[in-house]
């Protein structure tokens, strides 16, 4: 009688053990102190960017926003040239993704194909450029030669390929698309060129999101591109204009003004820093939570085959 009331006592609902329960408990705990490791960080930020100075850095600013003003994000938006940064970054992130799409998935599809012959030889060379460039004094020539020097091109182009991407998308043909599809459309008639488009591309969107993601964030936060091949300040993307707000906010900070060639004042420099960081990422933030099942999806493709 002892032994089986002490069985009873460790069952649970749903045939859990008293321990299987706590290991459950132990898990979403440690999941929760994650979670809020990763949350509490964007929302110190955004707190941050709208309370006062003194009270951030004294540490009385933790949870809830205090001595609340609005003031440094209104600079920062007010500023025209945030939004001719916005302009411009969206151009080129929009642009490029488009350009990757079409050049990766073509070349990914054909180079999945067992039938032709020379894709080994083919992808050991884009492997190769993986780990070997020519530099940038070489490369800076080359886009001199090209034309491509403070031209929206260059934030284009160039990147047109990124050959881990084109290893996840050939990965993704090569294990999701049955075979099966192309011997039918064998027998139908069916081309090379009418079976990707009507039947392959269809049933890839899942790592046409994937691939358009890793190609968006590449675009978006591309920073380097602006500042060696870009000198026209109309054509800078926003990351190098809110690197460029940040230092002059920090080399006037003495000052009162908050005109576009000066500072934005002492007081308000950590909101001017705090804002800056909301409006870089708070695009990615958005648009990332409508793709994340075809992220994850893409993460297991590349982890499996490469």
């Amino acid at each position: 009688m002892a032994r089986s009331g002490a069985r009873r006592v460790r069952r649970l609902i749903g045939g859990k053990t008293l321990g299987d329960w706590l290991a459950d408990l132990i898990i979403v705990l440690i999941l929760l102190l994650i979670v809020a490791s990763i949350l509490y960080p964007i929302w110190f930020i955004i707190i941050a960017s709208v309370s006062d100075q003194t009270l951030v850095n004294t540490g009385q600013v933790t949870w809830i926003p205090k001595g609340i003003s609005a003031y440094g994000l209104q600079q920062i938006l007010g500023d025209d040239r945030i939004w001719n940064g916005y302009r411009n970054t969206l151009i080129y992130t929009v642009a490029g993704t488009v350009l990757n799409l079409v050049v990766t998935m073509p070349a990914a599809f054909a180079l999945s194909r067992p039938e032709f012959k020379w894709r080994r030889l083919i992808m050991l060379f884009f492997t190769i450029t993986m780990f070997v460039n020519g530099g940038l004094i070489p490369t800076y020539l080359l886009y001199k030669q090209l034309g491509l020097l403070d031209s929206w091109a260059v934030f284009v182009i160039p990147q047109a390929l990124n050959v881990y991407n084109l290893i996840i998308a050939r990965s993704f043909f090569e294990s999701s698309i049955p075979e099966d599809l192309h011997d039918a459309a064998q027998i139908d008639g069916v081309g090379y060129f009418r079976y990707f488009t009507r039947i392959v591309i269809p049933l890839s969107s899942a790592i046409i999101a994937v691939i358009g993601l890793y190609y968006l964030v590449q675009h978006w936060n591309d920073f380097f591109t602006g500042l060696v091949y870009i000198r026209t300040y109309d054509k800078q993307p926003l990351q190098i204009v809110l690197r460029d707000i940040l230092l002059s906010n920090q080399a006037f900070q003495g000052g009162s003004g908050s005109t576009a060639g000066a500072g934005y004042g002492q007081e308000f420099a950590d909101q001017i820093k705090y804002g800056v960081i909301i409006v870089s990422t708070l695009p990615l933030l958005v648009i990332y939570p409508f793709i994340q099942k075809y992220f994850n999806k893409g993460v297991m493709i590349g982890a499996i085959k490469g």
